[in-house]
C-alpha cells in the first residue's frame, strides 16, 4: 500500500473501513449459509413422514401449531417452484422470506456502492410489530373455526 493509500484509509470512519474491506464477504456468507440449509431441506425431504428432519416438538405434544409449524416443509416447496403449497405450510414465513430477499439485495447493493442504508431494527416500531404479528399468526392459526381451520397444518 503507498503512503497517500494509508491516509485516506484512516481518514474514513471505522465503519466505512469495514464495509470497504467487506462488501462481498458478508453477503456471500448469508448465501452460503442459505443455500446449506436449502440443500439440507432439499435432500432431506420434510414432506414424507419418519425423514430426518423431525415434526414439531409442540404439535406433537400438545397437538398446537406455533408459527414455525411447517417451515421446512414450505421450503422444501418453495426450492420445488410450488408457492401454493408453501403458503399453505405456512404462510407467514413466505411472506418473511420475501420481505428478507428483498431487504438483503436492497442492504448488498448499499453495501456495494459504500452507502449507508437503514436497517430495518432502526425503525422504532418493526421489533414490536413483528412480534404483534407472530403472535397474531399463532392465535389465527390455532382457532378451531372453519375459516382458520386451513391453515393447520
Amino acid at each position: 500500500m503507498t503512503g497517500a493509500a494509508r491516509a485516506t484509509d484512516r481518514s474514513l470512519p471505522a465503519a466505512l473501513q469495514a464495509v470497504a474491506r467487506h462488501r462481498i464477504g458478508g453477503p456471500a456468507a448469508i448465501l452460503a449459509g442459505v443455500s446449506a440449509i436449502g440443500a439440507a431441506v432439499w435432500f432431506a425431504d420434510p414432506t414424507t413422514p419418519g425423514g430426518i428432519i423431525p415434526p414439531c416438538p409442540l404439535n406433537s405434544l400438545l397437538h398446537v401449531n406455533c408459527p414455525g409449524c411447517g417451515v421446512s416443509r414450505a421450503i422444501y416447496h418453495l426450492l420445488h417452484g410450488d408457492v401454493v403449497a408453501a403458503l399453505h405450510h405456512n404462510a407467514l414465513f413466505v411472506i418473511v422470506l420475501g420481505l428478507s430477499a428483498v431487504g438483503f439485495v436492497t442492504y448488498s447493493v448499499g453495501l456495494w456502492r459504500g452507502r449507508r442504508h437503514r436497517r430495518w431494527y432502526e425503525v422504532r416500531s418493526v421489533p414490536i410489530s413483528l412480534v404483534v404479528i407472530t403472535l397474531a399468526w399463532f392465535v389465527i392459526r390455532n382457532i378451531p373455526v372453519e375459516p382458520f381451520t386451513g391453515l393447520k397444518v
